[in-house]
């Protein structure tokens, strides 16, 4: 849209704040929210204001019950609703009545209304609204991340997406507790451009990522983070893991595994680990990591609830010792630790508190049985994979991260787009 489509957009005066900016430098806003499938709404023949009929409210009904907004219909005559014998305009319609509107739309129609006028551009970007945000696997063009991110939003969901660069416009802390970036295709630099704001993070996945130095210093800058997700993460070093580890003090979920670490990074990680880890990953890491490390471990975190040491082939029955002294630990991982024998198994019945054993690759089926029966009180090989760290696992139905439910996320075939 150009500046001077820009600047006929109607403007309802008597509720615009006088300090509010209406960006028409250019058309680059609406163009970075086409990418989520926004398209531009002009106005009628007759040069009227784009005004939507189907919601009237009349002025001698108390205000409707939230409900699902549908046939949400954008463009009308204003000359018709004029003459409408009963009907509202919108422009005399209270602020907290059209919040309580837009917050029935999902993401398209919010970003559609968006575009309206002054007014509703500034409502539909009130913090009320943004609080969640689901944008898996979207194409999310330049600028889109920093348009919407600023508007409030605490929890944000957004794996396996293509990030371009956030474009901010505010050098303020962003107010996300709660991000999901796992799988997305996203440069470094413009990583790190969206971290550098972050700094009340909870919870942080950063799945399959390639980070740096200034990464991890970034995530240390927030003290309140208590489940991390690095697994399968590279390009960071020792030094910043150690820093990054002392900093947070209130972790309790930390997934390292898979990591594109060195033995210099195994030491650093179980030698700096913080007190209050409950539950702890860090499976694959082959030779990496030694008996001696599952000592330290135990010493640093006695409150461990969940551990998976699988892919380490240096550990040996030697090492249960150490898990006896976990008097917390419920479930326990030693998937393809092949020093381990099915024989030895049979020493963790002796952990009265254990619930789960996941041994893939040390136990075959013909003795998968018997051990069943030698630990009858534990669950043997019930799941392949750990969720330590991991944020909820979502489907079509469940738009949630770490259980907390997303409201705004983009419809894949949303009605009249």
């Amino acid at each position: 849209m150009h500046r001077k489509h820009l600047q006929e957009i109607p403007s309802f005066t008597s509720n615009v704040s006088s300090s509010f900016t209406w960006d028409c430098d250019s058309g680059k806003t609406l163009k970075s929210l086409s990418g989520l499938g926004v398209s531009v709404l002009k106005k009628d023949k007759l040069g009227n204001e784009n005004t939507p009929q189907d919601l009237l409210v009349s002025s001698s009904c108390p205000p409707p019950k939230r409900q699902k907004v549908k046939d949400f219909i954008i463009v009308r005559r204003l000359r018709l609703l004029q003459e409408a014998e009963s009907g509202v305009s919108w422009d005399v319609l209270p602020d907290e009545l059209l919040l309580a509107i837009f917050a029935c739309l999902p993401l398209n129609d919010l970003l559609k209304v968006s575009v309206i006028c002054k007014r509703w551009h500034r409502l539909s970007f009130d913090e009320s609204l943004w609080h969640t945000l689901d944008l898996t696997g979207r194409n999310l063009l330049p600028g889109v991340i920093g348009q919407l991110l600023p508007a409030g939003v605490t929890a944000f969901r957004c794996p396996r997406s293509y990030i371009g660069n956030p474009l901010f416009k505010t050098s303020k802390s962003l107010r996300i507790q709660h991000m999901d970036l796992s799988n997305c295709t996203v440069s470094v630099a413009d990583l790190q451009s969206i971290l550098c704001l972050c700094e009340r993070l909870q919870n942080l996945s950063l799945e399959g990522l390639v980070l740096s130095d200034n990464i991890i210093k970034n995530i240390a800058k927030n003290p309140d983070l208590m489940r991390l997700n690095l697994c399968g993460c590279s390009g960071f070093s020792a030094e910043a893991l150690k820093l990054m580890l002392n900093s947070c003090s209130t972790l309790e979920e930390l997934n390292l595994s898979w990591c594109d670490f060195t033995a210099t990074h195994v030491k650093a990680a179980v030698n700096h680990i913080t007190s209050k880890v409950m539950q702890l990953n860090l499976s694959g890491y082959r030779q990496n990591l030694q008996i001696q490390d599952v000592k330290t471990l135990v010493e640093r975190c006695p409150s461990l609830t969940h551990l998976d040491l699988s892919d380490s082939v240096m550990l040996k029955p030697e090492c249960f010792w150490y898990f006896h002294q976990l008097i917390f630990l419920q479930h326990l991982c030693l998937s393809r630790c092949y020093q381990i024998s099915p024989a030895s198994l049979i020493e963790l019945r002796e952990i009265p508190t254990l619930k789960t054993l996941q041994v893939f690759g040390i136990v075959n089926d013909s003795s998968l049985q018997l051990l069943r029966e030698m630990l009858p009180g534990i669950k043997i090989n019930c799941s392949p994979f750990t969720s330590i760290a991991r944020p909820t696992v979502s489907s079509k139905k469940n738009h949630e991260i770490w259980g907390v439910k997303c409201r705004l996320k983009i419809l894949r075939n949303p009605c009249g787009i």
